[in-house]
């Protein structure tokens, strides 16, 4: 990733953490501001998704290439 929302995406990936309520994630991170689409583009990038828990409540997860995403990041940081 090499764009200016990187930094903002990966502060998504990182407060989801291991799972959200789809609900919380939309109040925090959607926007109408077409320059800021965080959401839009951590789902565009295949990092995020959504399913249901046995409740029935949608979740937010990140997926296997947010969380390798996420770790590749915080390795580098941590160099």
């Amino acid at each position: 990733m090499a764009d200016p929302l990187d930094p903002l995406v990966l502060d998504l990936l990182d407060w989801i953490g291991p799972g959200r309520p789809y609900l919380d994630v939309m109040d925090a991170w959607r926007t109408s501001c077409p320059r800021l689409p965080v959401w839009e583009e951590a789902n565009a990038r295949g990092l995020v998704e959504c399913s249901r828990d046995d409740a029935g409540i949608e979740q937010v997860r990140i997926t296997a290439g947010g969380a390798d995403l996420l770790r590749s990041r915080r390795a580098v940081h941590a160099a």
